[in-house]
C-alpha cells in the first residue's frame, strides 16, 4: 500500500500539470509564481531547521567510537574512530561528507541454517554514492541555463559527461548513473523484506519523485525535443527577478520543473534535510576528549540541597538521646 499511494501521489502531481498548463492554460503560475514560492519555502524550511538543531542543548561530548580513546601516551589512540582533537573530527567528517565512511561500513544480517550470519553490504553504500555525486553533478550542469554566456566550467562539465558521444545529442553518462542508482535504492527497498516492512510512504515518494525529475529529463533530452532556448529565456528571467513565459515551452517541461518545484519544498520537512544534518550531528562533530575534561550540564536547574550536616544540626537532639552516632558533638 505504501508503494502504490507513494506512486497514486506523484501521478497527481503530474496529473495537475497537464490540468494546469494543457487545460487551463496557467504557463505563469507553473512557470514563474510556484517556482518563487517553492524556493521561498526551501530556503525558510533550511534556515528554520538548522537554527532549531543549532539550539538544541548538547552539553556533553556525545561521538559515536569504535576505537581506542586517547589516555596514556603509551597507548595508540584512533584519531578518526575516536577523535581527541579538531584534526580528527575534520578527517572524520571529510570521510563522512564526501565518502559516506560509515555507510560504507554498513553490514547486513542474515538467517542461514537456523543461524544469524553477519555480512557486507557494499550495494547500498555503492549506489548512495553514486546517486548523490551524479545528482550533484547533473544539478550544477544545470546552471548553464541560468547564466549568459555559459561560464567555462559547465562547458567542461558537459564535455567530460558526454565523454563517449554516444548518439546526438550525446548521451550523459550522469544520466544513466543517476536512474541506475535510484533504480537499485527502490528496488532494495521493496525486495528485501526487513526494509520494505520499515518502510513507509516518506521512504518511497522521495524516489518515486526522483525517478521523475530524472525521466522527464530523459525525456525532453533525447525523445520529447523542447525549445531550449525559451527554456533559458525562462531560467535567466527568473534568476534576474524579471520573469517572463516564452511561447513554445513544451509541457514535458512544466512536468520536470513542477516536480523540481515540489522537491524544494518537500525537502526541508523530510528525510532528505540529512544533507544539513550530518553537520549538525553531535555524534560526528565533537571532540570526543570526556577522559579529558569533565563536561557538566549548563542547562541543569538550580537544585536545593539538605547535607548530611545540616541533617545532623536539624536531629542532634533527638539522635543523642536515641543514642545514635554523630559526627560532631
Amino acid at each position: 500500500m505504501h508503494v502504490i499511494s507513494s506512486l497514486f501521489i506523484l501521478a497527481l502531481l503530474i496529473g495537475l500539470v497537464f490540468l494546469g498548463v494543457g487545460v487551463l492554460d496557467l504557463q505563469y503560475l507553473f512557470g514563474v509564481i510556484i517556482p518563487y514560492a517553492a524556493i521561498t519555502l526551501f530556503l525558510a524550511g533550511v534556515i528554520l531547521k538548522v537554527l532549531k538543531w543549532a539550539g538544541a542543548p548538547v552539553p556533553f561530548r556525545i561521538p559515536t567510537t569504535c576505537g581506542q580513546q586517547k589516555s596514556l601516551s603509551f597507548i595508540k589512540a584512533d584519531n578518526l574512530e575516536a577523535p581527541h582533537n579538531i584534526w580528527g573530527v575534520l578527517g572524520r567528517m571529510i570521510l563522512e561528507v564526501f565518502f559516506f565512511r560509515s555507510l560504507f561500513r554498513n553490514t547486513k544480517t542474515e538467517i542461514k541454517d537456523e543461524k544469524i550470519v553477519y555480512g557486507s553490504d557494499k550495494l547500498l553504500w555503492a549506489a548512495g554514492l553514486a546517486f548523490h555525486y551524479s545528482f550533484l553533478f547533473i544539478f550544477l550542469r544545470h546552471f548553464k541555463f541560468f547564466a549568459e554566456p555559459v561560464p567555462q566550467l559547465m562547458s567542461i562539465m558537459q564535455k567530460l559527461d558526454g565523454f563517449f558521444q554516444i548518439g546526438v545529442p550525446e548521451l550523459f553518462l550522469t544520466d544513466i548513473v543517476f536512474i541506475g542508482a535510484v533504480t537499485v535504492l527502490f528496488i532494495r527497498r521493496v525486495v528485501i523484506p526487513q526494509v520494505r516492512y520499515i518502510s513507509l510512504p516518506a521512504d518511497y515518494f522521495p524516489l518515486y519523485l526522483i525517478l521523475g525529475i530524472g525521466g522527464t529529463g530523459i525525456c525532453m533530452r533525447y525523445f520529447s525535443k523542447v525549445d531550449i532556448v525559451a527554456i533559458k529565456q525562462l531560467a535567466t528571467g527568473l534568476i534576474s527577478l524579471n520573469p517572463i513565459v516564452p511561447e513554445g515551452i513544451g509541457i514535458m517541461f512544466f512536468i520536470h520543473f513542477f516536480l523540481v518545484c515540489v522537491l524544494f519544498v518537500y525537502f526541508p520537512f523530510s528525510k532528505l534535510m540529512h544533507f544539513a544534518g550530518v553537520f549538525m550531528s553531535p555524534t560526528r562533530n565533537l571532540i570526543n576528549n570526556s577522559r579529558v575534561k569533565r563536561h557538566i550540564n549548563p542547562w541543569n536547574p538550580e537544585v536545593k540541597v539538605h547535607t548530611y550536616a545540616e541533617w545532623e544540626d536539624e536531629f542532634r537532639e533527638v539522635m543523642k538521646d536515641a543514642g545514635m552516632p554523630l559526627e560532631k558533638e
